[in-house]
């Protein structure tokens, strides 16, 4: 399966449903957040009544106590108010950030699941982009754009219940100016959705920018092409500087028109009503709630449209995290499903299988292939570069399922078996050591994450890697950096190969593991590896004489074909390719073909 972000049209707000289930565990917060927001609403529309009384019965009176009778009330109302707007608030906003920490792990615990083969197609940088960029923008929606909408809108719809109620002709104006303020919506409001979604891809191109220029600062520095990346990055940075502007001339386009219409609407309504006020029909006090309540739908319309905008904003990054949901996961055991043993005996075999990687499905980069190993037999496997030794592993892994042919292990079908049952079985040990910004003891606890801290010195002393633990600062405790930039190449694979021994799994696949390390570090891990590897089924990716003379078999690959397959000495006699291949490799150490 080649990884793409197929949904939807972009930008529709019926992805904000899915965020439903993700709600539904704080509903009764919600719940109470909207009640607080009915509260506040029908506070400010009091309010309105209370401004009419203060005017006809407080000065219209001349009574200074109906005078401070409506103030007390005003006073009363306007408390309520604030608390009901505090509650909304909080109940709202810490909803908003719960969401969103629920929403983050969901996303990235289902990247975890995905096959290589979508890696091999997607940035981590673009990932990474839609796990924050794009959850914060939903944070905002969901914790204060959700519940301003609502209030808003819902204060909209009161005030325009009690202009009604209080002159029926003055409320006709209003209501035929509120689809006016409609039209702009309506008609920009898809614009600044896609506008939105664009400025998000941008951001996005930027952060991955940022991401894969640091990962390789060493080698953007050793070629001197600061110039050109930072060049690159300000192309990036500037393509999402003018998505930006863009949205926001729309949205601020949009916002304006809304203001403009709403206000002129009030306006007009103003001086009607001032000519009714003198004419007798209608007190002044009316006059100014009815102004109040005009003001309170202007003033919501303008809120609601620019909320709207961040409404379609948060539409977009919902799609986009949607997406990433939406990517099948990894490939899920095909019926029957077989159950492997706690401990595998570790028989590996390959019947006729093809594979081609799916970011290059026309090129066949393995097969038909077909080899036996039995239980705890080591295996050398040569060959030149892209003959297949690597895309071996993979599918041993079940990182990809072969086009046909099967791959089993102690007789039973691997796509039968689960991925993680299967992995839990193999340990591998890459050519380039993978090292996590983590003390020594969690780099090592990788492979077995219950294992004591005597277990993890063991595995360390197995590797002869406590010569060097012991200088560090703080021993096991030291952190060793950013992809453990603090260690020496031979030092990162050493903690690599004490990761595997604490693993102490019945397969081990090791990429040519001694070769970072120099001489004496070689000799003293080979003899760890040795005693690993007894009573384990080992393939060992071989570029050293030592590997594959210390080999039960060479499997000989070219091309993606076993091309043959015995001990060294029988294969310098019968494999002219072996021989070449051994002149090149091991004539360094001495050894002429």
């Amino acid at each position: 399966m080649t990884p793409s972000f197929v949904a939807p049209p972009k930008g529709e707000l019926a992805h904000l449903l899915r965020l439903g289930r993700f709600l539904v565990p704080y509903r009764w917060r919600i719940a109470g957040a909207l009640a607080a927001l009915v509260a506040a609403a029908g506070c400010v529309l009091v309010l309105g009544q209370g401004l009419r009384h203060v005017v006809d019965a407080g000065f219209g009176s001349r009574d200074p106590r109906l005078l401070n009778a409506a103030l007390a009330a005003v006073v009363t109302v306007s408390i309520v108010l604030a608390g009901a707007t505090w509650t909304r608030f909080y109940l709202m906003m810490s909803v908003g950030e719960r969401v969103i920490a629920d929403l983050r792990k969901s996303v990235f615990a289902h990247v975890l699941t995905l096959t290589p083969a979508f890696f091999d197609s997607a940035r981590t940088g673009e990932i990474a982009s839609r796990l924050t960029n794009d959850s914060e923008q939903l944070r905002q929606v969901i914790g204060f754009g959700f519940s301003m909408f609502l209030r808003n809108g819902l204060m909209m719809l009161g005030a325009l219940v009690l202009l009604f109620a209080t002159s029926p002709k003055l409320a006709a104006l209003i209501v035929l100016g509120v689809p006016a303020t409609l039209v702009p919506i309506l008609l920009m409001g898809r614009n600044v959705r896609r506008l939105s979604r664009v400025n998000q891809d941008r951001v996005a191109d930027v952060s991955s920018h940022i991401d894969e220029s640091l990962h390789e600062i060493r080698t953007v520095q050793a070629y001197v092409h600061e110039a050109l990346t930072r060049g690159r990055f300000d192309v990036a940075t500037d393509a999402a500087y003018a998505a930006g502007v863009h949205r926001v001339r729309v949205k601020a386009w949009l916002i304006s028109l809304v203001m403009l219409i709403g206000f002129c609407a009030v306006g007009v309504i103003l001086w009607i009503g001032g000519h009714d006020v003198f004419a007798g029909r209608m007190t002044a006090g009316e006059l100014s709630a009815f102004v109040f309540y005009a003001a309170l739908v202007a003033s919501g319309a303008a809120t609601v449209s620019e909320i709207w905008g961040e409404i379609q904003r948060g539409a977009g990054a919902t799609e986009r995290l949607m997406e990433l949901l939406d990517t099948p996961p990894a490939l899920a055991p095909q019926a029957p499903v077989i159950k492997l043993p706690p401990r595998v005996a570790g028989a590996i075999r390959f019947d006729e299988v093809v594979f081609s990687y799916p970011a290059r499905p026309e090129t066949v980069a393995l097969g038909p292939v077909s080899f036996a190993i039995s239980p705890g037999e080591r295996v050398a496997l040569v060959g030149p570069s892209g003959a297949g030794k690597s895309t071996l592993f993979a599918l041993i892994l079940r990182f990809y399922d072969p086009a046909s042919g099967r791959i089993l292990l102690d007789g039973a079908d691997i796509r039968h078996c689960g991925p993680h049952e299967l992995r839990r079985a193999v340990a591998l040990v890459p050519q380039d050591p993978v090292v996590f910004a983590a003390s020594v003891t969690e780099n090592v606890r990788f492979g077995r994450p219950e294992a004591s801290l005597e277990a993890v010195r063991e595995a360390c002393a197995a590797a002869h890697a406590l010569e060097f633990i012991d200088r560090l600062p703080q021993g096991l405790d030291t952190d060793l950096g950013e992809r453990g930039v603090k260690l020496s190449g031979g030092q990162r694979q050493r903690v690599s190969i004490a990761r595997a021994i604490l693993a102490d799994r019945p397969i081990l696949l090791l990429d040519e593991a001694t070769s970072s390390l120099d001489a004496e570090s070689e000799r003293q891990v080979a003899q760890a590896l040795e005693r690993l590897s007894r009573g384990r089924t080992t393939l060992v990716i071989a570029h050293r004489l030592a590997t594959v003379r210390n080999a039960d078999r060479i499997i000989v690959l070219d091309r993606g074909r076993v091309h043959a397959v015995g001990t060294h000495n029988e294969l310098l006699r019968a494999s002219e390719l072996y021989a070449h291949l051994a002149r090149l490799q091991f004539i360094a150490e001495g050894e002429t073909a």
